[in-house]
């Protein structure tokens, strides 16, 4: 649960972020009849993002379980693809990200109502389609049944929250730190996804160490205990562990978090501002696009 609360909160805020400084954009340049074609545009993305859960649900179902073991981890390793993308895009591009939307809701306004219902779809489909595939990985790999669901519709509730006081400028956030902490959290559950994605393709017998056990603590965790399923929830831990899925788990945290955790040592920009678009004079301060991880 803790683990998809994670999810939905950074998914979430980065979208709302999206979200405010398109409408911040509209509202300072005196554009606010445009403003319902840019919650078109939301509403069809997280619809979108909505039906991709559910065709995954229903498709995994009707699957025999060696092609349930094949698709679910094919899946996770492609979700764990995007999410470290996602992860290290947001670095580079947290300079640029305001001036770039700035550059193409202008072009879309030039071409019509449509162009700008596109900008604002594709601004929050990435992320809800990330979102999407992620969270269901992640769901099939806890195996809690409804719990994660909450978990990440908690998640994306608090951050549709902080969304609307960043908005209203009713809250102050260091983007910067927020961005840093829950990056380096998803990149140990992307690690936990990731090896749950291969112990599926052991079962499904396309990779092979099914049975070589790296360890097996089963009988000081129980998968059934408080402890296991805190572990299993946050971690994806497995009191039985292959060797493969150890390797492949050790092999994917030291590298990225070594890389991702790179840079953030350096000196601290000022405080994170956020948005402002209680008025049509109102901005988005520059501060906040130089101090924070953008939302994809």
């Amino acid at each position: 649960m803790l683990a998809n609360f994670l999810i939905g909160l950074r998914e979430g805020l980065e979208a709302s972020l999206v979200v405010g400084i398109l409408v911040a954009y509209l509202v300072r340049t005196g554009r606010r009849d445009k403003l319902s074609a840019v919650w078109a545009g939301v509403g069809v993305a997280v619809a979108m993002s909505l039906l991709v859960g559910a065709a995954l649900t229903f498709t995994s179902a009707r699957m025999s379980f060696r092609a349930q073991e094949a698709f679910g981890g094919t899946l996770s390793i492609v979700a764990v693809a995007f999410v470290t993308w996602m992860i290290f895009w947001m670095r580079r591009a947290a300079r640029s990200m305001k001036g770039e939307l700035h550059d193409k809701v202008d072009k879309a306004l030039a071409m019509g109502t449509g162009a700008l219902v596109t900008t604002a779809f594709i601004a929050v489909a990435r992320e809800g389609l990330e979102t999407a595939l992620f969270v269901w990985t992640a769901v099939q790999a806890t195996n809690q049944g409804p719990r994660p669901l909450v978990g990440v519709v908690l998640g994306l509730g608090l951050a549709v929250a902080l969304g609307w006081l960043l908005y209203r400028r009713a809250v102050q956030i260091n983007l910067a730190k927020f961005f840093t902490w829950t990056g380096a959290g998803l990149v140990v559950v992307a690690a936990g996804v990731l090896a749950y994605g291969v112990h599926d393709l052991q079962e499904a017998g396309i990779l092979p160490g099914l049975n070589s056990l790296a360890f097996d603590v089963s009988h000081i965790i129980s998968s059934s205990s408080v402890i296991g399923a805190l572990l299993k929830g946050i971690f994806n831990f497995s009191p039985q562990t292959t060797w493969l899925e150890a390797a492949v788990w050790t092999a994917y945290v030291v590298p990225v978090m070594t890389f991702f955790l790179r840079n953030q040592g350096a000196p601290a920009a000022p405080k994170a501002v956020p948005a402002t678009v209680g008025a049509p004079s109102a901005t988005v301060q520059p501060q906040a696009t130089r101090t924070s991880a953008p939302a994809a």
